[in-house]
């Protein structure tokens, strides 16, 4: 059996919503392991990956457009 992490949300019907398509065959029985935060586990320096996303789009731009300065000039 193969592993894959991804996130997702319960939504107001107690569905689980993941944030991406998995790229499996259409159809496919899975097994689905639900780990649900306690209050202790939530990190406050642990930025969602919407921000994350949004950084490395942002960074990628820049990148492809002209906008860095050389290691040495920073």
């Amino acid at each position: 059996m193969k592993a894959i992490e991804t996130t997702g949300k319960i939504d107001d019907r107690g569905m689980l919503c993941i944030d991406r398509p998995l790229a499996f065959a259409n159809h496919s029985h899975v097994r689905i392991i639900v780990l649900v935060p306690e209050d202790t586990d939530i990190d406050p320096d642990d930025d969602p990956i919407e921000t994350v996303l949004e950084g490395i789009q942002q960074g990628f731009h820049e990148a492809i457009t002209g906008q860095t300065l050389p290691l040495f000039q920073l």
